[in-house]
C-alpha cells in the first residue's frame, strides 16, 4: 500500500502488479482446482480507484503512491465481479465474491504519511483491530452467499464493524471497464482471454 514507486522485473507497477496483475493470473491458473469459490480482497479505497486498462502501470501520469493504490482496489472489485459473470457464463457452480476490511489497524499502511495516505498514527486512533477487519474476508469465505456478493463491515462508512453484504461503487459495477480490464490483464500475464476449465 502506497509504496514508492517501483518496477517489477516485468516492468509493471509494483502495486498493479502485487494487488491485481498476480492474483489475477494466480486465480486463472487455479482454476481448474476450485469446487467452490474465489474471494478477492478489496479496500474502502476502490471509491476513489480509477482505471484506464490501456495504461496499468501509469507509464502516461505522474506517479502517485495513494492514488495507484486506489487503482488496485478498484481493479480487484472489477476483477471479481467479471469472473462471477463468466463463471456464470459458462455453467459453473464456482462463484466469486469479494470482501474489504474497513479501517484495521495493521502495518500496512507502514509507507503511508499524511493525511492524505492517513499514516499509521492517524490511521490507528480510529481504525478497528486485525482480527475484526479479518471478518469480512471470513464471512466471504465461509457464509452461503451467492455470487457476485460483496462483504464488508456494517458500521458507519464501512470502516469498522461486524460483516455484512455491502454495494459496489458504480465504476466497479462497470461491466465493459471490467472485461477491458480482464483482456487486458489476460494480455499482460499471458494466462489467456477466456476461463481455462470446462464448465
Amino acid at each position: 500500500m502506497q509504496v514508492p514507486q517501483a518496477r517489477t522485473s516485468d516492468g509493471f507497477e509494483l502495486q498493479i502488479a502485487t494487488n491485481h496483475l498476480g492474483p489475477f493470473a494466480l486465480t486463472i491458473l487455479l482454476m481448474p482446482h476450485i469446487t467452490d469459490r474465489v474471494v478477492t480482497v478489496s479496500s474502502e479505497t476502490r471509491k476513489r480507484g480509477h482505471i484506464d486498462p490501456g495504461d496499468l502501470s501509469g507509464e502516461n501520469r505522474p506517479y502517485d503512491a495513494f492514488q495507484a493504490y486506489c487503482d488496485t482496489k478498484l481493479a480487484n472489485l472489477l476483477f471479481s465481479f467479471e469472473l462471477q459473470r463468466r463463471l456464470a457464463h459458462a455453467g459453473s457452480s464456482v462463484r466469486s465474491m469479494a470482501a474489504h476490511p474497513g479501517l484495521s489497524k495493521t502495518n500496512l499502511a507502514r509507507h503511508a504519511t499524511g493525511l492524505k495516505g492517513l499514516g499509521p498514527k492517524i490511521l490507528g486512533s480510529f481504525a478497528q483491530d486485525a482480527d475484526h477487519g479479518a471478518l469480512p474476508t471470513l464471512y466471504a469465505a465461509t457464509t452461503e452467499l451467492p455470487g457476485g456478493s460483496y462483504a464488508g463491515p456494517d458500521g458507519p462508512g464501512e470502516r469498522r464493524g461486524y460483516p455484512t453484504l455491502v454495494q459496489a461503487s458504480k465504476d466497479a459495477s462497470d461491466e465493459q471497464l471490467a472485461r477491458r480490464l480482464w483482456d487486458t490483464s489476460s494480455r499482460l500475464t499471458g494466462t489467456g482471454p477466456t476461463l481455462p476449465f470446462a464448465p
